[in-house]
């Protein structure tokens, strides 16, 4: 498998909620930096509670590759997300209760994949635009 090919089956096993297949696709040690929270999450069993607290909070939440490009082990994907808001989300001061509002945006995920495993990778998404999305944070205002 190449890089690319691991990077979109972690995607995959995220859209199917399949934790078994997610797992088997990174390294027990996993570094991945989700830059839209600042926050940066340490090995498997973080990273795969992180996953599904996203799922908890958007059960049908998914990802949709939209671009692709590989150089030696690192893949890098675009990715348009949506999903609707239909359950608590963890937020830095505290829980924000569905809102039932549906958020689509776009992210780029760079991946370093370590043989057929991600060792790490750093997700980019516009936490701003998500909030608005949901209804929680005024759009700023254009000149």
């Amino acid at each position: 498998m190449d890089a690319v090919d691991v990077a979109r089956g972690s995607i995959e096993a995220f859209n199917a909620g399949d934790w078994d297949r997610f797992r088997s696709l990174h390294a027990e040690d996993v570094v991945e930096e989700e830059l839209g929270t600042q926050r940066r999450i340490e090995g498997i069993d973080a990273l795969l509670e992180s996953n599904q607290g996203w799922k908890e909070a958007f059960p049908d939440a998914s990802g949709q590759v939209t671009n692709a490009f590989e150089s030696g082990d690192t893949a890098t994907l675009e990715i348009t997300w949506s999903g609707t808001h239909s359950g608590p989300l963890e937020m830095p001061d505290g829980e924000l209760a569905a809102t039932n509002k549906r958020v689509e945006l776009r992210a780029c995920q760079v991946f370093r994949v370590e043989g057929d495993r991600i060792a790490e990778d750093r997700h980019y998404f516009d936490m701003a635009t998500m909030l608005q999305q949901l209804g929680v944070m005024e759009q700023a205002a254009t000149t």
